[in-house]
């Protein structure tokens, strides 16, 4: 049986917390993400903007790919996927034991969070940020 590690996004550089995630569960954790719309991605808001509306244009025709995600969990979900080798069985597993959410489920109230502490946002001094949230608000 796999052990079971909740983490905690918020305020948290999504890049870092999707390459904890990604190791932990190569490892054979099973990894829960919660608070992914409070994540952040670190740059100015024009260009991270500019970033992921050129990934989604990329995508071309709905029956086609790529597809790139709107929604703020699935953002988080295909960052970690980048970070895998999730055409190969190993990494394919791996990305099957994580979940994603936007806020806290019901299921994880009162359960204890992990927090990557070199991952906080808050605590890096004048550093230019978009949340996940206000990403998913502009590209809709």
């Amino acid at each position: 049986m796999s052990s079971k590690i909740i983490i905690d996004a918020a305020d948290g550089i999504v890049g870092r917390v999707a390459s904890f995630t990604a190791k932990e569960a190569l490892m054979g954790k099973e990894v829960i993400v919660v608070n992914c719309s409070h994540s952040v991605l670190t740059g100015t808001k024009r260009a991270t903007l500019a970033k992921y509306k050129k990934a989604r244009a990329r995508g071309g025709a709905a029956i086609k790919g790529p597809h790139f995600p709107k929604s703020s969990e699935r953002i988080m979900k295909r960052t970690i996927r980048g970070m895998l080798p999730y055409k190969k069985g190993r990494g394919e597993a791996a990305f099957k034991r994580i979940k994603c959410y936007i806020g806290i489920p019901e299921e994880f109230h009162g359960k204890k969070f992990e927090t990557i502490v070199n991952a906080n946002v808050k605590k890096l001094q004048s550093l230019k940020y978009t949340t996940v949230e206000q990403l998913c608000k502009l590209l809709r």
